[in-house]
């Protein structure tokens, strides 16, 4: 299984979008060990000091492909849930100054934890999907597919160019463009989709 992520895919300005298309996505990949399933709690990472969350919409691929023509890229899409993808931003800053890769800062262990899935039979309007992000009661995050600059369709097409895309692989599809901020120890998070509570967990 791989888990793919994609960086900087939200506006708050719907007329920003076209500007910013440019056919470069920006695409990284996180460990399977990243991932945390079925609700349960998430243990603080040792290695950071300064842990960012983000609440993204994750879809799950159904079928195998490669080279998926954008046309029949959502095709591809079994299910969506959704999760946080996590970030050890000293280690992302500390990574940079050395011109490195984010595989240190997005891979640690626990850095994706992801909720149960809905078919996405469920969801009639791909364009047109909310969700958001509670922390302690207060709700931090909320967003809406009508403000991604690259929709679903457009990201399984063209990851699927470099890499074959296989039944069980997820994708993290971006953020919303405000709200993303620290984590702390104690921290109780919810995420929801369509006012759905699907992930629920503390971080200990």
């Amino acid at each position: 299984m791989k888990v793919i992520g994609i960086g900087k895919n939200y506006v708050s300005d719907k007329a920003e979008i076209s500007g910013l298309k440019n056919d470069v996505q920006l695409i990284f990949t996180k460990p399977e060990t990243t991932l945390v399933t079925d609700n349960k709690d998430v243990e603080f990472p040792s290695i950071t000091n300064q842990l960012i969350y983000e609440v993204e919409l994750v879809v799950k691929i159904g079928k195998t492909g490669k080279d998926i023509a954008l046309e029949d890229a959502n095709s591809y899409i079994s299910e969506i849930g959704i999760g946080i993808d996590y970030t050890a931003k000293d280690v992302l800053t500390a990574s940079r100054e050395k011109k490195q890769p984010w595989a240190l800062a997005k891979g640690f262990d626990g850095a994706s934890p992801i909720s149960s899935f809905k078919p996405v039979s469920a969801f009639p309007d791909l364009n047109n999907i909310n969700f958001d992000l509670l922390i302690n009661g207060e709700q931090k995050q909320v967003g809406n597919t009508s403000y991604i600059i690259y929709n679903f369709a457009e990201i399984i097409s063209f990851v699927s160019t470099f890499m074959t895309l296989k039944p069980g692989d997820l994708i993290f599809t971006g953020t919303p463009a405000v709200g993303a901020g620290q984590t702390f120890k104690g921290d109780h998070l919810q995420a929801s989709i369509e006012g759905e509570l699907l992930l629920d967990f503390k971080m200990i």
